[in-house]
């Protein structure tokens, strides 16, 4: 018998060398990468092939990249027949999740992707700041750690057990020192270059929700849960909002899974290179996870319709 899914495409973070050598055929793809490098002004396609693997984290590279492979690989899984419940994306991945809803065109999102990007790298330069994951706590704990530490929050709350947080990096030094006191198995600094999802890029979020009342938003064909406000929406208008709100605001992504599972999700394919988001999702009780890259898109199907 049929089990229901969702489809969830990751962020930043899950590009890799090689990355574009194991994306589906799908029609369009070399156009649109070559549209990105021209928007982006940046070698993309090369940079994702060579062998500079901090060149390949730099968000302006990473972004563009990440949304075209998170779309190829969410179309695909559309045309071999997936009818998913529900689609969501960690932080970067929620464009290519509204992008395959058809909240907008995939051209329209890449535009948006780029932007995005640039004003993230530019809010980064103005206001530096830095990131690292917290391992074998819980995000209340973190939480309550870090409260009151000037110049630090949570930006994720990836799973149970792994919590980032975002801030300066004198607020990230105390707040390491706090966390390991309170008992974090381990903290571990993330090769980003600013403090996203935190009020540090509030001036990128303040652009980008300026440049997002002139595109066109279409109700989702699919209910979309986003990272600001993780409840299904389809209604343009609410999509719009939370997504103005998103890159300054927490990735409340365990929360995510929860509201997933609470429709009635009972897998989670993830769309999208690597399988970073599988590993988040087996975290959940009640979830089996799988990637689409590593499994095959064939197999994934099958493994949801069987």
């Amino acid at each position: 018998m049929p089990r229901t899914c969702a489809i969830v495409f990751p962020g930043q973070g899950s590009q890799r060398l090689g990355m574009l050598e194991r994306l589906p055929d799908v029609a369009d793809l070399d156009r649109l990468l070559d549209a990105a490098e021209a928007l982006a002004d940046l070698p993309l396609q090369e940079l994702a092939s060579g062998t500079d693997e901090a060149a390949l984290a730099d968000t302006r590279v990473a972004q563009p990249l990440l949304y075209l492979a998170d779309w190829a690989w969410g179309v695909t899984l559309l045309s071999e027949g997936l009818e998913p419940l529900a689609l969501a994306g960690h932080s970067l991945g929620e464009l290519a999740a509204l992008a395959v809803a058809g909240c907008f065109s995939v051209e329209a999102g890449l535009e948006l992707v780029v932007l995005r990007s640039r004003l993230m790298a530019d809010a980064a330069a103005e206001r530096p700041g830095a990131m690292a994951a917290v391992l074998g706590l819980e995000g209340d704990v973190v939480r309550a750690a870090v409260d009151g530490i000037p110049g630090v929050w949570v930006a994720n709350d990836n799973a149970p057990g792994q919590v980032v947080i975002s801030g300066t990096r004198a607020g990230i030094d105390d707040a390491v020192r706090e966390l390991s006191a309170a008992g974090a198995r381990r903290i571990v600094p993330l090769a980003v270059s600013g403090a996203f999802h935190s009020p540090l890029m509030q001036q990128a979020a303040d652009a980008f929700a300026q440049v997002l009342r002139d595109v066109p938003f279409r109700d989702a064909a699919y209910p979309v849960v986003q990272n600001a406000v993780p409840e299904p929406a389809r209604d343009a208008a609410a999509i719009r909002e939370r997504l103005a709100a998103q890159i300054a605001r927490p990735v409340r992504w365990t929360e995510t899974m929860l509201a997933l599972r609470d429709l009635g999700a009972e897998v989670f394919v993830e769309a999208g290179p690597g399988a970073v988001l599988t590993g988040l999702a087996r975290r959940i009780d009640g979830v089996h996870a799988l990637a689409a890259e590593t499994e095959g898109v064939a197999r994934a199907v099958e493994e949801v319709l069987s």
